[in-house]
């Protein structure tokens, strides 16, 4: 219920802010937003309601106590346009009444290139690059049988060439299974955390105040003043159900409402379906209503086979 109370009051106040103008490109660390996870891409993004497993870490840290597993491991790699890098992993240790305990990484990278110039357009033998990580810690608790929350707290790192940018932040999400038809109703609050501010070498600089060599203190050391930025928090409201369960099929919906800072308001719809829970494939559509969405349709499939007991 707060946490509901607290997107009703940020949408308005975003509205009353913004009075409809764009927010695009007002935050840093936009790494935070790419999905992670194969079945929850594929599900267009519509998986805060559905997660019962490592992907919680991202997606809502309040579904990591119902993850059935002991102990959960994942890495993900991917590579993006201009050779860019995205890698995402996780691991997590259930301790029984305890709760859930778990790490993740997140890297975004660009290849090194060529520092280019006015008078050296080919590259002045320098060399630059960008990178992005940010490191979690989570814990979730199952408070009853059906009602469970969480909290991931994480270090975030914005890097250009010779300058960064850090910051901190914490998620946090709950995660309720109704009577209902075993209704999943989720609630959270992502990228809640302090502005960022690039500072390093590349905007340090020496000055003469006065602009005269002959009189006064030459050659003063000095920072340009760069802009603090926000980064991008959001809210999410998902629900998700098995619309469809058998012996053999399985067909489960999802729908998430997402509240960005940095943009319009958007939902990200998502369907499963299983054959005897081994063979999966997997439809959605992102950004749905979002102001010039880049968006879409997305699919997936999987494959789940037992190898042990």
């Amino acid at each position: 219920i707060i946490l509901f109370l607290v997107f009703a009051l940020f949408t308005q106040s975003q509205a009353q802010l913004y009075g409809g103008t764009s927010k695009v490109g007002s935050t840093a660390a936009q790494f935070l937003k790419i999905g992670a996870g194969a079945r929850a891409v594929a599900m267009g993004g519509a998986y805060s309601a559905i997660s019962n497993d490592i992907y919680s870490v991202y997606w809502n840290p309040g579904g990591l106590a119902t993850s059935k597993n002991t102990t959960e491991v994942t890495f993900n790699h991917a590579s993006w346009l201009a050779d860019i890098k995205y890698d995402f992993a996780a691991a997590s240790l259930n301790l029984g009444e305890m709760g859930v305990i778990a790490v993740s990484f997140t890297s975004l990278g660009t290849p090194e290139q060529e520092v280019t110039t006015e008078i050296n357009p080919d590259g002045d033998g320098r060399m630059w690059d960008a990178s992005s990580i940010a490191v979690g810690l989570s814990y979730s608790k199952m408070l009853t049988d059906r009602f469970s929350v969480g909290i991931n707290a994480k270090y975030i790192r914005d890097g250009v060439w010779n300058s960064t940018a850090t910051g901190f932040a914490v998620d946090v999400g709950t995660l309720y299974r109704t009577p209902f038809n075993d209704l999943t109703i989720s609630a959270a609050i992502f990228n809640f955390g302090t502005d960022m501010t690039l500072d390093g070498r590349d905007i340090q600089f020496n000055t003469d105040p006065n602009d005269n060599i002959d009189t006064g203190p030459n050659n003063i050391p000095a920072n340009l003043d760069t802009d603090a930025f926000s980064i991008p928090m959001m809210f999410r409201f998902g629900l998700a159900m098995d619309v469809v369960k058998s012996r053999y099929l399985r067909m489960s919906a999802a729908v998430d409402a997402v509240q960005p800072n940095d943009n319009s308001e958007y939902l990200n719809l998502g369907t499963e379906f299983a054959y005897d829970e081994m063979f999966m494939v997997r439809l959605g559509y992102r950004q749905l209503f979002m102001n010039d969405s880049e968006g879409g349709l997305t699919f997936g499939g999987g494959l789940k086979y037992k190898v042990t007991d």
